[in-house]
């Protein structure tokens, strides 16, 4: 045997002597390890696929509940998104109590309608946007069921310049106001909306009609 024949074996002999070595000192905990990343890995394929069956399984209902609402099968409907709200997954429950308000207005039972929204808006749990949202739906069914205070104590705060809802926030409180003959109130909301070039075309252009119906009728001088 050649000196280099040599050298390799007794290379290669150390060397599996190594390998076993490492495997005796970290082959357990690596083995432990790979078992781990396989058990995470599962868990978190399963934890998606039964989070999307459930989402997947409140959104058909969600979806029925609609049908049964849009078929005009009111009393069906509001079971429904009941049932949704207590047993849905992810933000169905919210969308159920949204939408059972809104049914309820529709069947004419404006007071609870009034009342769902209103819970909506004081529950903190809530992201605002939606708050302020449910505060903008129950005002707007005020102005024709409520007063000028009604849709102020719900909208006020919303007109503010940089509130992204304030174009129909001052549309409903303008609205309530000139019910009840607050016509310089009430053109001075027109006017905001018909000048704020953030505004919506058609929001900005009933503005303008209204402002021009208060000038046109002298109750604002």
């Amino acid at each position: 045997m050649s000196d280099d024949s040599f050298i390799r074996e007794v290379n290669e002999e150390i060397r599996r002597e190594q390998a076993h070595a490492l495997w005796d000192r970290f082959g357990p905990a690596l083995l432990v390890l790979a078992i781990l990343v396989v058990l995470g890995t599962a868990a978190v394929v399963g934890y998606r696929y039964w989070d999307e069956r459930r989402a997947n399984r409140s959104g058909d209902a969600f979806s029925q509940a609609l049908k049964l609402a849009n078929d005009g099968k009111s009393d069906e409907a509001l079971a429904a998104l009941d049932s949704l709200e207590k047993d849905g997954y992810g933000a169905y429950p919210l969308l159920a109590r949204m939408r059972a308000a809104t049914v309820k207005a529709d069947k004419g039972d404006v007071d609870a309608a009034v009342k769902d929204f209103d819970d909506v808006a004081a529950d903190t749990a809530i992201p605002s946007g939606i708050r302020d949202m449910a505060r903008l739906r129950a005002a707007l069914l005020l102005v024709d069921h409520g007063t000028f205070a009604d849709v102020s104590s719900r909208v006020e705060a919303l007109t503010a310049d940089t509130n992204t809802l304030r174009h129909t926030a001052r549309e409903a409180l303008g609205l309530a106001a000139w019910k009840e003959g607050k016509s310089q109130d009430a053109l001075k909301l027109f006017d905001q909306i018909a000048s704020d070039d953030g505004a919506p075309r058609n929001a900005r252009q009933r503005a303008t009609l209204m402002s021009e119906l208060i000038r046109g009728s002298g109750s604002a001088s």
